[in-house]
């Protein structure tokens, strides 16, 4: 026998009468569907209307608008902790969870600035050396180290350097054991006459630190026999060297540096890249409180009254005897559209609201209210 397209005042079993099923499982849901149908039938003017819609439609559209809910707020929750998220593994599910912003995007990019100032990062410093003989000036350090050493890539010299004796070995005097290197090393630290291991006890570890620091800085500005230009990798040394030496110089890779997906957490698959990744599920009727449900409830109404407007709008007008009646399809449609931009426009007004940026905003308006206000109270006066 044929199911009657007329609503018979109560619904049937609910599991697996929807088009998704996504909340078979769900206690609530199933509670709530029967009930979510007879209310939206009596909105529609049932019993003293006839509503063209089954039980399965009022589910439907119920369904709909939980999965609508969702996923208005699971969209302004990816918009909200997307800079939090990039990097995160894919299977990491963010629905219903509190994600807490971390220092991380800003420790990833001080490590950038790190790479560059040589006081860390992500990306290697590696050393390289070329031979320099006397009487010869100029050479192409591409051509005589990163064509044979980094197979071709290109380089970018950070230093430039020739091995001096380190600063540290005349820092502490080898021979500070004997009459005279003990002299030299009172001397040397500015001790004076005191014991140097009296000084040496009394003396933070920073003044170490300091003197070798002013030895190589010594070495660098007033010392140094040599300097040198650096154009392209093309290296010109002044004056010409009186010898053959050995020349360092400190590098980085410009692929390793500047490929965004060489970095940390890049250039995998399994990580949150973009708003297209971020796990964010279909959120269970079950977890959703009464401010939500009602919500839904008004947009599965809507939902109901736009479906029902397209089956009465499939014929304009219906004839009577000695007449025509006119269907209110078009007007059912025109309203279900209304009410649901409205309930769109209240919800993502509402979203934003409880944004990380106006939560922030609303705790220093009210910090400083709350000191303004503390500024107005008298002092106690003290009576001894």
């Amino acid at each position: 026998m044929a199911q009657q397209p007329i609503w018979p005042g109560s619904g049937s079993a609910v599991s697996g009468s929807t088009p998704f099923g996504f909340y078979d499982d769900d206690s609530d849901f199933q509670t709530e569907a029967p009930q979510f149908a007879t209310w939206c039938a009596r909105r529609l003017g049932y019993p003293l209307m006839s509503v063209e819609l089954q039980d399965v439609q009022f589910y439907a559209c119920l369904e709909e608008s939980i999965s609508e809910y969702s996923a208005q707020v699971n969209q302004f929750n990816i918009v909200d902790n997307l800079l939090t998220l990039r990097g995160q593994p894919t299977g990491s599910n963010f629905t219903h969870k509190r994600v807490t912003n971390t220092f991380a995007n800003t420790i990833k990019l001080s490590q950038e600035y790190g790479t560059e100032a040589k006081v860390g990062g992500n990306v290697d410093l590696k050393k390289g050396s070329i031979s320099v003989t006397s009487g010869s000036q100029e050479y192409d350090l591409d051509a005589l180290y990163a064509n044979v050493s980094e197979s071709g890539e290109a380089i970018e010299i950070k230093r430039v350097y020739y091995e001096s004796t380190p600063a540290i070995q005349r820092y502490f005097d080898p021979y500070a054991t004997t009459g005279y290197g003990t002299i030299n090393l009172v001397q040397g630290f500015g001790f004076g006459d005191y014991s140097p291991a009296v000084s040496f006890t009394l003396m933070p570890i920073f003044e170490d630190l300091l003197r070798v620091q002013a030895i190589e800085m010594n070495d660098q500005i007033r010392k140094s026999a040599y300097s040198f230009t650096l154009t392209n990798n093309k290296l010109r040394i002044f004056p010409d060297p009186d010898k053959n030496r050995t020349l360092y110089f400190d590098y980085v890779v410009k692929s390793d540096r500047d490929d965004p997906l060489k970095t940390e957490m890049s250039g995998s698959a399994n990580v949150v890249s973009d708003y297209s990744n971020v796990k964010y599920d279909n959120m269970q009727f079950t977890h959703i409180n009464d401010v939500g449900k009602q919500w839904i409830r008004k947009y599965g109404l809507a939902l109901t009254k736009e479906l029902l407007g397209i089956i009465r709008s499939k014929y304009g007008t219906v004839p009577i005897p000695n007449a025509d009646t006119t269907l209110d399809g078009d007007t059912l449609r025109s309203e279900a559209s209304a009410e649901k931009e409205v309930l769109i426009t209240q919800l993502r007004e509402m979203l934003e609201q409880t944004s990380r940026k106006a939560l922030l905003e609303a705790d220093k308006d009210e910090a400083e209210f709350l000191q303004e206000k503390l500024q107005k109270v008298p002092y106690p006066i003290y009576i001894g």
